[in-house]
């Protein structure tokens, strides 16, 4: 029940589907190579992920063409998992990395793919509609140090607070 909370609050807070600036969405995105579950690894921090560890988001084709979006996690502080099912439809064009995503109604908030790892989609870094909001997914619980270290610094440069990053435990499945 905390997540259906947590998923109108981020709906109210985004409320609009604009890009921030200096975020460009990446070009020639495959939605189908996409599909799958994901692991959040760092994000900036919100009320309707507060305490959350364990985060992950499964995406898969909803009947009417968008996206099923089941985002889960464990509360530390309620000691119990949590989930909000969302769906999410491309802004723009199909193979570009700019989404709409609802948690409630007809209330959208910008899912805007900014940096993702091309070969194999191991990782994204995926922004709301303004500087607010960033998270680092990866395929695994467990993300090179690289890797985040890249998120940081592309981060930074991009105009995101990466001193308030919160790095998410996970465990593996």
């Amino acid at each position: 029940m905390k997540w259906i909370g947590m998923a109108l609050s981020c709906v109210m807070l985004w409320g609009c589907v604009g890009k921030p600036d200096q975020i460009t969405p990446v070009n020639n995105f495959e939605l189908e190579r996409y599909l799958g579950k994901w692991y959040e690894v760092a994000r900036l921090d919100h009320s309707f992920e507060r305490g959350m560890n364990q985060v992950s988001a499964e995406y898969s084709m909803r009947e009417d063409g968008g996206v099923k979006v089941l985002n889960s996690g464990y509360s530390t502080e309620d000691k119990e998992w949590n989930s909000a099912e969302g769906k999410a439809y491309f802004v723009e064009s199909e193979d570009l990395g700019y989404l709409k995503v609802s948690f409630f109604g007809p209330f959208y908030g910008s899912y805007i793919v900014f940096e993702l790892e091309k070969q194999n989609y191991d990782y994204a870094f995926v922004s709301g509609p303004n500087h607010s909001y960033l998270w680092l997914l990866s395929r695994t619980p467990q993300i090179s140090d690289d890797i985040k270290q890249k998120f940081k610094s592309q981060a930074k440069e991009l105009g995101f607070d990466t001193s308030e990053l919160i790095w998410v435990e996970q465990t593996a499945d």
